[in-house]
């Protein structure tokens, strides 16, 4: 739903086709025709490295093997963070547009590439206004949150030392450039992962009442999880269990001894977090048992939800209807998002912005629209300004 603000707020004018529009669709292009892998980020870095010094800002040596950390203001006065993350993932491009990825195998296809243009931008307009800051703003350009640990090495390193308030985005192609969206508290859900391991035992098939057939129970089990969330979890909770890989045999003519189930669970509370493993268990278990086979369950936590803290999802909502953005309140996400490491630790918000593009993230045709990227550098530029002064003032 939209979001209706008081009369007299004025939209800023942002001027399309600017040298610096074209020079951050420049940026954008060479990361996209180069992306690196988590962790593997290391021309990625040399570039911000070299586009950041460029621009006489400096960088913060936290002896980060791969991203950046990098400030602009005065020493004294409040700390604002912006974040945007750099690595891409293992698909093999077909957007077809002349400056597709030329790593075989590798794509910016969650447009890590436009964040960290965004984040770049907001860079070089807040360093042309650096005497006029009320304090410093922090420039996260993060590793590896596509493997969700970039967020925990930043923190670790001490990125956030005195850091007061603390923003991030991600682009949204299901929205026309020129919208934006955030909620208060959560957002982004709890992404938790599962194996199961199903063991029977082997037979030939002609004669399967020799063994315990453990593809018929991992078939059973798959069709079971499909009650946890419809069954178990109240339908004002959003929660979903999804089975993503099935694994066993390898051959047409034997009962194989093992199968691999996995998959991922995503919550946004934490009781719900914590009931669906002991219900899976149970499941698993219990259908196991009956059909004489053995199930056994491996999880894997991974980053929590992505809590907003309401004063300051607010602030950046009002802020993006003033700037002229179709400010919108976000309905709940199902994707994960390491950002939410650092609200653990600081106040903040993570935004939505538009890109527009006709396939999905993680998309191998996925192609967010470029006019998205300059506009959004302007915003946060502003963001981080009044954020500062909103510090300043209290």
């Amino acid at each position: 739903m939209s979001i209706s603000f008081a009369e007299d707020v004025k939209p800023t004018p942002v001027q399309q086709g600017s040298a610096l529009e074209n020079k951050l669709i420049a940026h954008r292009r060479e990361l996209h025709q180069h992306p690196e892998l988590s962790n593997q980020e290391f021309v990625t870095t040399q570039k911000i490295t070299d586009w950041l010094n460029a621009a006489g800002i400096r960088i913060l040596p936290l002896g980060l093997k791969t991203g950046v950390v990098a400030e602009i203001g005065p020493q004294q006065g409040p700390v604002v963070a912006l974040r945007g993350d750099i690595d891409a993932l293992p698909i093999e491009e077909t957007s077809g547009v002349p400056f597709s990825s030329r790593q075989a195998g590798v794509m910016h296809a969650c447009g890590h590439d436009v964040h960290t243009s965004v984040i770049l931008g907001a860079a070089y307009l807040l360093k042309a206004r650096e005497d006029q800051l009320p304090g410093r703003v922090r420039l996260f350009f993060q590793p590896a949150e596509e493997r969700f640990g970039g967020a925990s090495q930043l923190i670790n390193a001490g990125a956030l030392e005195n850091v007061d308030v603390i923003f991030g985005l991600h682009n949204a192609p299901e929205l026309p450039v020129g919208t934006f969206a955030t909620k208060s508290g959560a957002f982004y859900a709890n992404v938790d992962r599962f194996q199961i391991t199903i063991t029977g035992k082997g037979a030939h098939a002609a004669h399967p009442e020799e063994g315990v057939d453990s593809i018929v129970t991992a078939s059973q089990i798959v069709s079971a999880l499909q009650t946890v969330v419809s069954r178990n979890v109240s339908a004002q909770q959003a929660a979903v269990v999804s089975v993503t890989r099935i694994e066993g045999g390898n051959t047409w003519n034997v009962l194989p001894q093992t199968v691999l189930l996995e998959g991922t669970v995503r919550t946004h509370s934490n009781p719900t977090r914590e009931q669906i493993p002991q219900r899976i268990r149970q499941l698993i278990g219990g259908v196991a048992d009956a059909l004489g086979a053995k199930a056994e369950l491996q999880w894997f936590d991974g980053p929590p939800a992505v809590v907003n803290t309401p004063r300051w999802a607010d602030f950046s909502l009002q802020a993006a209807a003033e700037f002229g953005y179709q400010a919108e309140v976000a309905p709940l996400q199902m994707g994960g998002e390491d950002f939410a490491f650092y609200l653990h630790h600081v106040p903040g918000a993570f935004v939505s912005i538009g890109s527009a593009s006709e396939f999905g993230l993680h998309h191998p045709q996925f192609n967010p629209d470029e006019a998205a990227i300059y506009p959004a550098a302007n915003y946060f530029q502003q963001l981080a300004e009044k954020a500062l002064r909103e510090l300043s003032a209290q």
